[in-house]
This record gives structure tokens, C-alpha cells and sequence, in this order.
């Protein structure tokens, strides 16, 4: 019994210290500039009753591109440069994410589609492109499967569409670690409360297959976008949610609008789960991208600049 106290009383403890270990945490500002390029302006739209941070560079075809669970739009700093001279190039946060707004709401799957198609309405793009990485490569098949008219193709890269959203435990250990504590009710908040970078950046890590692919500059952004206040609960609040990502493919039968598949040969999904995904999708074509992780615009970005330009 005493025994007992003591391990009740010591993870009492330890829930309070987290409480003090985030009040006491020192919140970043919001930049004003693109640390990869800071020629492209930072711009906002209101979509939803939320401010969206978003970016537009580039001439030709309007292609936006969406980013991972976790990540925001600086995921795609190797990869703008070599599409802007070919299309105009939007990529934005969503809620919760990067430097938008972190409404206290379900981070599901329709929070997210409702989001990038308010945003292809707000700025009336026609005739649009969405190509992105895992939950970014689900989101446009989704709207895909809707028939949205805004949208001409798609490009679905790494989708996040299998383990029941729990794909991201497979990245590494410490991976594992985060997402399965994440899932318990009060543990998983006082453990993101103690998030430290050491664990974030060997999370990030084993989002690509060489872990030099994951440059300074984003490793430093994307902890301190995760240093706002109520981040963190908005990432728990989407890991609760993960598996909503993998019913999405229920409605993959219904797109009508060509669709290029891309994984890394590193990327944490299976080969069932990718023939699956790409059987699914109706003339769907697909590409495999050696030595790429999930991350494949940090691993192999001229490849898929190279994929993205030639997909007609």
C-alpha cells in the first residue's frame, strides 16, 4: 500500500512539474520572413474563422501544395525553388499548424478538407494541381473523391491512409514511444508537456532516410512552431483522431480526375498498404522514389520536382 501512494504521489508530481515546465517555456515569434527564402512573402487568409499563414511564388498552373501531419509549409523549402518556374506555387499552414491559428476544435480529416477548399475558394484558383505529403496526400483525394471543380489532378504523395492513423509510430523508436503515450488521456498531455528537442528532432529524423536531409532551418522552425501555446494539445487532439485518415480511402473509388501516386522506398508504409491505396484509386499511376523517406520533399526533392512537372 505504501508502495502504491508513493508511485500515485511521485506521478502526481510529475503531472504538475509538466504544468510548470510549459508555462515556463519561452513562446516564439511569429516570423515575419521565410528563413529558405525571405523574397517570397508570408501572406494570411481567413478561412473558417481561422487565420491561415500561406505562401505564393512562381508563373504558370496553380499548384498547391499541402504538408504532413506535425510539419507545416517550410516542409517544402528544397522543393519550391524548382517548381516555381513552372507553376504558381501556393503552400500554406493549416490549423493548428506551423504559424496558423490553433482553434480548440477536432483536428479530423473534414477540418482539414474544409480548410484547403475554403482556401481554393477564398483565392478563386481554377484549374489547380494539390499535390502533398501524408495526411497532405490524402486531403486532395479526398476533395478529389468530392468532385471538387477547383481541382484538375492530383499528386498523392506518401498518403497516410493505413495503421489506423498510427503510421507515424513506425518512423523509429522514440516515435513509437510519443504517439502510443499520446493516445492515453492525461499521461499522453504531460509527456507532450515534457516534449524536449533531443525527441523532436530524433522524431523528425525518422520522417527521411538520411537524416542530413532534414536541414537546420527546419528543425528549428518546426520546434518553435510547437512552442505556441495550445500546440501541443492540438497535436493530441489529431493523433486521437488518426484514424479517420485510413477510412478515407473508402471513397478513393469515387475520383474521376487523374491521380499520380509517389512513395519513398523508405516510407513507413507497407507494400500491401501502398498496392491497396493505388489499386483503389481508378487509373491511378504510381512512382517509386528510391532512398526516400516520408519526407520526400527533404529527401529526394529535385526527383519529385522532376515527377510533379512531368505528371499530364
Amino acid at each position: 500500500m505504501n508502495l502504491l501512494l508513493i508511485i500515485i504521489g511521485g506521478l502526481l508530481l510529475l503531472v504538475l512539474a509538466s504544468f510548470g515546465v510549459e508555462a515556463l517555456r519561452r513562446r516564439p515569434n511569429t516570423p515575419t520572413k521565410l528563413y529558405w527564402e525571405p523574397r517570397i512573402p508570408i501572406q494570411t487568409a481567413i478561412i473558417g474563422g481561422n487565420t491561415i499563414r500561406y505562401i505564393k511564388t512562381g508563373t504558370g498552373p496553380n499548384l498547391l501544395l499541402l504538408h504532413t501531419l506535425r510539419t507545416q509549409l517550410d516542409i517544402f523549402e528544397k522543393l519550391v525553388p524548382l517548381l516555381s518556374k513552372s507553376f504558381t506555387v501556393y503552400a500554406l499552414d493549416y490549423p493548428g499548424h506551423g504559424f496558423s491559428d490553433i482553434p480548440k476544435t477536432d483536428y479530423d480529416p473534414d477540418l482539414f478538407v474544409k480548410t484547403v477548399e475554403g482556401f481554393l475558394d477564398k483565392l478563386d484558383l481554377e484549374d489547380v494541381t494539390l499535390a502533398g505529403i501524408s495526411i497532405g496526400g490524402v486531403i486532395p483525394l479526398i476533395i478529389a473523391a468530392k468532385q471538387n471543380p477547383r481541382v484538375v489532378k492530383v499528386i498523392a504523395i506518401n498518403p497516410y491512409d493505413y495503421g489506423r492513423g498510427l503510421g507515424i509510430a513506425r518512423a523509429n523508436g522514440w516515435a513509437w514511444l510519443t504517439i502510443n503515450l499520446a493516445r492515453v488521456p492525461v499521461l499522453g498531455e504531460t509527456f507532450m508537456r515534457l516534449r524536449n528537442q533531443f525527441i523532436e528532432q530524433r522524431i523528425l529524423e525518422g520522417g527521411v532516410a538520411n537524416p542530413d536531409a532534414i536541414t537546420p532551418g527546419f528543425g528549428a522552425q518546426v520546434r518553435a512552431s510547437g512552442l505556441r501555446p495550445g500546440h501541443y494539445r492540438a497535436f493530441l487532439n489529431l493523433i486521437r483522431h488518426a484514424y479517420r485518415w485510413d477510412e478515407a480511402k473508402q471513397r478513393y473509388g469515387e475520383i474521376k480526375i487523374p491521380v499520380l501516386v509517389i512513395y519513398g522506398d523508405h516510407d513507413w508504409s507497407r507494400p500491401d498498404e501502398r498496392q491497396r491505396t493505388v489499386e483503389s484509386i481508378p487509373g491511378a499511376k504510381v512512382e517509386t522514389v528510391s532512398n526516400g523517406g516520408h519526407f520526400l520533399s527533404l529527401d529526394q526533392p529535385a526527383r519529385l520536382a522532376e515527377l510533379i512537372k512531368s505528371f499530364d
